[in-house]
C-alpha cells in the first residue's frame, strides 16, 4: 500500500462517480509485464514490484518526473490491438471493485497508435494501429467491461499542448463517435503553451463547440490563474481538470463558483507532481469545500501513483475533514456535472440518491 493511504477500510463505502482518471495511467503492472512478454519486448524489471518502483512516483516531485513515468511502459502498450482493448476492459474491472458506478476515462488515441500519427510516438516503427483504431479497441474494451462488472464507463479523448497537430483529427473522433461511448474532448499537457501560439487547439475547440460535443481542460493544475480564465473563456471548458490556482486570482474564482464550474480534483497527484503544497492540511481543497464549490475527487493517475480512489477518499477524510455527508454531495455534483446524455444523467442521480437513502430531491 502506498505511503500516503492511511487504512484499507473505505473510507465511503457508498456508490461513487469519478470524472477525471487517464487510461494510461491506471494500466496494471501485470498487465504490462505480460504484454511485454508476449511481444518481446526488453523490461528492465525482471519482477512486478521492481517494475512498480520504475513506474511510480513515491514522494512529491515534478510534473515532467511524473510525465517522464510513462516512457516506462506505453511503447509496450502502444501499437498493440490486444493490450488496448485489454487495458479498457480490465479498467472497469478496477472501478467496479473501488465502489464507482459511474467513470469517465479519457486517453489521447494519437499516443496509443502506431499508423496515422505523425511523429509516431515512442520511437516506434510505423504499423497499422491508427487513432481512429485505438478509440474503437477501447471502446470495445469499455463496453464488454460494462456489461461484466456493471460499471458505466464512457470516454474523453484528449488533446496535447504540445501537438496541436493532432487536435482537429480528436474533435472529428469525438464527433465520428459521440453515440459509442466518446463523451468529450480534453486538453492535456504543458500549460505553459497557450492557445494563441497552438491555434490548433483553439480550432479543435471550436468545432467541438459548434458540434455540441463537451469540452474539459487540464488547467491551474501546475499552471497559474490565467490559464484557467483562458480555458473557460477561450475554449469554453464546462469542466476545469484541477484547477487549483484558481484561488490565485480571487475575482475569475469568485465568478466560477459563482457559474458552478465543476472541478475535477485529484487530491494525491496534487501533491505528488508538485502542483500543491505537499502539506495537505494547506491544499486549495479545503477553500473549495468551505466555499460550497461544485468539485468532484479523483484519482488522475493511480497507477504511476501506487494508490486507489479510497486512497484519495481516506486523504481528505484525515487531513481536511471531510465527512460522510460531503461525499455524498460532492459525487452528486459529480453526476450532476458530468457529460452523459440527459436522460442518462438523471438516471445516474437517481441511482445515487436511491443509494444515499434520499428522496429525489433535484434542490440537493
Amino acid at each position: 500500500m502506498a505511503a500516503h493511504s492511511v487504512d484499507d477500510e473505505p473510507a465511503f463505502g457508498k456508490p461513487k462517480v469519478e470524472l477525471h482518471v487517464h487510461l494510461d495511467g491506471a494500466i496494471r503492472i501485470e498487465t504490462i509485464m505480460d504484454v511485454a512478454k508476449r511481444r518481446g519486448i526488453h523490461l528492465p524489471a525482471a519482477t512486478a514490484s521492481e517494475m512498480t518502483q520504475l513506474c511510480t512516483l513515491a514522494e512529491p516531485s515534478t510534473l515532467t518526473n511524473f510525465l517522464d513515468k510513462f516512457n516506462e511502459f506505453m511503447h509496450v502498450i502502444a501499437g498493440d490491438r490486444e493490450a488496448i482493448k485489454r487495458i479498457a476492459y480490465e479498467f472497469v474491472e478496477t472501478k467496479a471493485k473501488e465502489g464507482v458506478v459511474y467513470v469517465e476515462v479519457r486517453y489521447s488515441p494519437h499516443l496509443l497508435a502506431n499508423s496515422n500519427v505523425e511523429p509516431i510516438p515512442w520511437n516506434h516503427k510505423e504499423g497499422d494501429v491508427t487513432p481512429d483504431d485505438v478509440v474503437n479497441l477501447v471502446n470495445q474494451g469499455l463496453k464488454e467491461g460494462e456489461m461484466d462488472f456493471k460499471t458505466k464507463a464512457r470516454s474523453i479523448l484528449c488533446c496535447i499542448r504540445h501537438m496541436p497537430n493532432w487536435s482537429m483529427d480528436v474533435v472529428e473522433l469525438c464527433k465520428k463517435y459521440r453515440n459509442d461511448g466518446v463523451v468529450a474532448i480534453d486538453l492535456a499537457g504543458d500549460e505553459s503553451l497557450n492557445c494563441k501560439a497552438y491555434a490548433g487547439h483553439l480550432n479543435a475547440y471550436e468545432e467541438a463547440l459548434r458540434s455540441g460535443i463537451h469540452r474539459t481542460v487540464h488547467a491551474g493544475e501546475v499552471g497559474s490563474a490565467p490559464v484557467v480564465r483562458e480555458a473557460v473563456e477561450v475554449l469554453k471548458a464546462e469542466r476545469i481538470g484541477h484547477g487549483y490556482h484558481t484561488i490565485e486570482d480571487p475575482a475569475l474564482y469568485k465568478q466560477l463558483v459563482e457559474q458552478n464550474m465543476h472541478f475535477e480534483i485529484c487530491p494525491i497527484s496534487s501533491r505528488l507532481t508538485g502542483a500543491c503544497d505537499p502539506d495537505f492540511t494547506k491544499h486549495p481543497l479545503i477553500r473549495f469545500k468551505e466555499d460550497k464549490a461544485n468539485f468532484s475527487l479523483n484519482t488522475d493517475d493511480p497507477m504511476i501513483f501506487n494508490s486507489t480512489l479510497n486512497c484519495d477518499y481516506q486523504i481528505v477524510k484525515k487531513y481536511m475533514g471531510f465527512t460522510e455527508e460531503d461525499f455524498i454531495q460532492l459525487n452528486l455534483n459529480a453526476a450532476k456535472s458530468c457529460f452523459l446524455p440527459e436522460k442518462e444523467r438523471k438516471d445516474l442521480l437517481n441511482q445515487l440518491y436511491e443509494a444515499y437513502g434520499m428522496v429525489n430531491n433535484t434542490s440537493f
